[in-house]
């Protein structure tokens, strides 16, 4: 129904930038969220970032400042640009949308496949 498609992921050495993106396409009605999430190797997933069509963007503690969540009117694509980026933001990074397939529908999620960021030291 909903597919995302991520990209953007890769290798960067400690102080560097990556920019994420996240596509969404399928029989969508409206998006009334984007986000990103990660989950490093033993750790629980986390919300990274989130930009939601009425009321802005949020972030998790840990990356603000360094990353910025961005995307289009529709909110079918959106940017995660990471900026100096430290070992521990090493993960893999998550889309999720929460979208409503026609009118009058509720709201449900999806996620992409992920897309593995490393940052070395």
């Amino acid at each position: 129904q909903v597919q995302l498609e991520e990209a953007g992921g890769g290798l960067v050495q400690a102080g560097g930038s990556l920019r994420l993106s996240c596509a969404a396409s399928g029989v969508i009605f409206a998006i009334n969220a984007m986000s990103w999430y990660r989950q490093a190797p033993g750790k629980e997933r986390e919300l990274v970032a989130a930009i939601l069509s009425k009321s802005g963007t949020n972030y998790a503690d840990s990356v603000k400042g360094r990353f910025t969540i961005s995307g289009d009117s529709t909110l079918n694509t959106v940017y995660l640009q990471m900026n100096s980026l430290k070992p521990e933001d090493t993960a893999v990074y998550y889309c999720k949308t929460s979208a409503i397939l026609a009118p009058r529908g509720y709201a449900a999620d999806y996620w992409g496949q992920g897309t593995q960021v490393t940052v070395s030291s």
